[in-house]
């Protein structure tokens, strides 16, 4: 019997965690189950284990170089050598960067493409049409070193277990602020994999790429949107290009599957960006996304997580958005048709979860009636139109 929707386990990549200053920390993961265990909308019987350590491990090593994925093992001891050391800086694993060794981050990083490997494999073995995993969405990893705060790319590892096991042509569709670099250069050249990332523009946010002349490669000429934002870009015009964007790219590739992944790191509140929108966005994206799943890919759709550093105020609303959107929750019905903002449950999030926040937000969306006007709207909507012009000419 096929499931709308399952969930895949994160109790195990939560070991993913540098440090407790760091911003990609796994709080988020327990807030937001905490929001739909609250909101009785996760059940024991949607919740899938991840694929053994193993098979992430032969899905890494395929993935990435020998030289690499060693120099991972020997700085995730808990006392690295000194040339293991001396071998961080190259590898992006330095101790004063984005994405410091810790202990124990061979192990961590596989556990999260297990994840998402257990994800794909739910949807290729048609036992879920959908399903969510969200402590993956490790997108900035290359094949030879760690960026971004991701060492292995577990979006890659999902998307090549569609390609080999199922000969799939997948539609990648990334919504995290920060352009899904990683992904896009893993299939530069290959035709039956589309990578399309909508993200702040590189000429001001890591990690500096992402401009809509990167177009594919060889055969993959093509296989490649980007849609760049300008700082400070609100609902309507992220929304208007997003829609655009995806309509296009699915019409043009039509995909077997859809493989997304969702930082929720455009939002106002985040620390690490310039974009300013609200949780409407988070609302919007997956029900587009749902939709171009049906049309195209027979609903076939895994979704990820990914970056988003104000862990209590906007990260734990938006995912569970996102998880709403994919079980089909009737709850969604409440929060679209409510003339005012609809209220969280009581009760979240639960005392003693992280320092927690003193601005916490009581309702689903966000009432930006109270925000202050962004400066420069009508100027910062007309390039986002003329940059969505240009992204989309080679698509024909």
């Amino acid at each position: 019997m096929t499931s709308s929707a399952v969930w895949i386990d994160t109790s195990a990549s939560r070991r993913y965690r540098f440090h407790d200053d760091h911003p990609f920390h796994p709080v988020r993961l327990e807030l937001t189950e905490q929001l739909l265990r609250k909101a009785d909308a996760l059940k024991p019987s949607q919740i899938v284990a991840p694929l053994a350590e193993s098979d992430a491990e032969e899905a890494v090593i395929a993935l990435h170089r020998s030289d690499y994925v060693e120099a991972v093992r020997a700085l995730s001891s808990r006392d690295p050598s000194p040339e293991a050391i001396r071998s961080a800086d190259k590898f992006g694993l330095q101790q004063d960067g984005d994405t410091p060794y810790f202990p124990g981050m061979h192990e961590a990083a596989l556990s999260v493409v297990a994840g998402s490997l257990a994800a794909a494999e739910a949807v290729i073995s048609g036992s879920a049409k959908r399903a969510l995993h969200l402590a993956g969405g490790l997108h900035h990893a290359f094949p030879e070193r760690a960026s971004g705060f991701c060492v292995y790319n577990d979006a890659a590892a999902a998307i090549s277990r569609f390609r080999s096991q199922h000969g799939a042509r997948v539609l990648y569709v990334d919504t995290d602020v920060h352009h899904g670099d990683g992904v896009q250069w893993f299939y530069y050249s290959d035709p039956d994999v589309f990578t399309f990332s909508i993200h702040e523009t590189g000429k001001f946010l890591f990690p500096g790429t992402g401009f809509s002349h990167e177009r594919g490669e060889a055969a993959g000429y093509g296989a490649c949107l980007n849609i760049p934002m300008e700082p400070y870009t609100e609902d309507e015009s992220w929304l208007a290009c997003f829609r655009a964007g995806l309509a296009r790219a699915a019409d043009v590739f039509r995909p077997d599957v859809i493989v997304s992944q969702h930082g929720c790191d455009a939002h106002a509140f985040d620390p690490l960006a310039h974009i300013h929108c609200s949780m409407r966005i988070y609302r919007e994206m997956p029900r587009i996304i749902r939709e171009t799943a049906d049309r195209y890919a027979q609903g076939r759709w895994v979704a990820l997580g990914g970056g988003g550093y104000d862990h209590f105020r906007v990260v734990p609303r938006a995912w569970s958005l996102l998880w709403l959107e994919m079980s089909g929750h009737p709850l969604l019905r409440g929060i679209d048709a409510a003339h005012d903002p609809l209220a969280l449950p009581d009760g979240w999030p639960s005392p003693g979860t992280g320092d927690g926040h003193p601005q916490m937000p009581r309702t689903w969306l966000d009432d930006t009636s109270v925000w202050t006007p962004m400066p420069r709207r009508s100027e910062i909507e007309e390039k986002n139109r003329k940059t969505l012009e240009i992204a989309l000419q080679h698509l024909g």
